[in-house]
């Protein structure tokens, strides 16, 4: 018999029944938070370019609120399954109960290839997506932000096409929209920023100093390229390796973030860099190095490889870019991993710093908001490591205890369960 293969929402339920029974989760806490309180879906016909009608699949999912307004990402992806947004949903509300944002988890997704679509397309959609689920968000009630293939412009029509349907202007109904309507500064590099201050934060425990630590970055998007370059400015450490999906590249002396930035706006990629060796995505991320930085993709270390990874300390950027079963041997061999959800949880922080701010109409300068990042995210550390020593677990299974005592606790308070 074939062994069944667990959906990505099966595996996020498996990961809560594994921290429910370590906790003593009760039951009924247990049950409410496997399934999410609200699901939409949508179906939002366009008009394309050719003239014809053309109807769109649309979802948005609220996992749980105990803790304040749903929040989480909109996604555009020919791929998208209800299924993925359960799962990003259930991980949002332990994303931001990790770090203490007074939020819930959300998320929504439309099945579309936004590739294949001109930006009046891209328009059109957006705003009537919003048509389909204004009745269900609010800044009180579900905040969107941008995910995977949408951006700042994408945000900045829904914003508008809501404040339409409301009759004002309403910007605290959405986050990551442009710096000219409500948006935050300091967003675009929060999630590396927050990175980068978990790591410090982790370095001082392992008494590392980062001055002259060796990193290798995997991926080189935004996240990763920002990793980079703040990894060499604020701690000094020297980047010796990153990649992309075409390739690697090293040099053991240490390679100029910005100039290999510059190299792949030219080339597409980071590969044939000068005076770099070109490496395969899997050398990297078995380098012998001080930190290692996995930036793009989900389950790049596996079972397969953990035990050939070399690095002391690794920050998990990307979101799953390491299984739980690799945790395991990694932690085995006395490595230190930042989870995911942790390590990449800047980004939304500072789309609460945003909310904030929207709610207020007073926004704040670039130096406060990189300051309150850093207290945010080295507490939300803090408070793990804390965990993790005191139950004489991994750091990844300390978040999520974290996390999901959090969520229960708000729970009880309220009288859920």
């Amino acid at each position: 018999m074939v062994e069944k293969q667990l959906n990505l929402f099966e595996m996020t339920q498996a990961q809560l029944d594994e921290i429910a029974s370590f906790i003593n989760l009760d039951a009924g806490i247990h049950a409410i938070l496997r399934e999410p309180m609200k699901e939409f879906q949508v179906s939002v016909p366009v008009r394309m370019d050719d003239g014809q009608i053309k109807v769109f699949k649309g979802f948005r999912i609220q996992h749980n609120n105990a803790r304040g307004p749903f929040k989480g990402g909109i996604r555009f992806h020919p791929e998208e399954t209800i299924d993925t947004i359960r799962a990003m949903a259930m991980l949002m509300t332990w994303k931001c109960a990790v770090v203490n944002a007074p939020f819930g988890g959300g998320k929504g997704g439309v099945i579309c290839n936004p590739k294949e679509m001109s930006p009046v397309e891209i328009e059109r959609l957006s705003r009537g997506y919003i048509d389909a689920i204004w009745e269900f968000i609010g800044y009180y009630r579900d905040i969107p932000a941008p995910d995977v293939y949408t951006n700042p412009q994408i945000m900045a029509w829904m914003m508008d096409e809501y404040s339409k349907l409301k009759g004002y202007y309403i910007p605290e109904v959405i986050t990551g929209k442009p710096v000219n309507l409500g948006g935050s500064l300091g967003r675009v590099d929060a999630t590396s920023r927050g990175g980068v201050y978990t790591i410090m934060e982790a370095a001082k425990h392992l008494g590392m100093d980062l001055s002259g630590a060796t990193v290798a970055v995997q991926g080189y998007g935004n996240v990763g390229s920002n990793v980079a370059l703040l990894m060499r400015v604020i701690t000094g450490a020297k980047i010796v390796a990153v990649s992309d999906s075409k390739g690697g590249i090293c040099n053991p002396g240490g390679l100029d973030p910005r100039q290999v930035l510059q190299h792949k706006v030219e080339t597409g990629s980071v590969i044939n860099f000068p005076q770099a060796e070109n490496i395969s995505n899997a050398e990297l991320l078995e380098m012998d190095v001080d930190i290692l930085c996995p930036s793009a993709l989900e389950n790049v270390i596996t079972k397969e490889n953990a035990s050939r990874i070399k690095a002391r300390l690794v920050g998990a950027l990307a979101n799953g870019p390491i299984t739980a079963e690799a945790d395991n041997v990694l932690t085995s061999n006395g490595i230190m991993v930042i989870p995911d959800f942790l390590c990449n949880a800047g980004g939304v922080t500072v789309s609460y710093f945003e909310w904030v701010q929207s709610l207020d109409k007073y926004y704040w300068g670039e130096e406060q908001v990189h300051q309150r990042l850093n207290q945010h995210m080295s507490r939300a550390f803090q408070s793990v490591l804390a965990e993790s020593l005191k139950q004489k677990v991994s750091v990844r299974l300390a978040a999520y205890c974290v996390a999901v005592n959090r969520v229960a606790e708000a729970m009880k308070l309220r009288g859920w369960g």
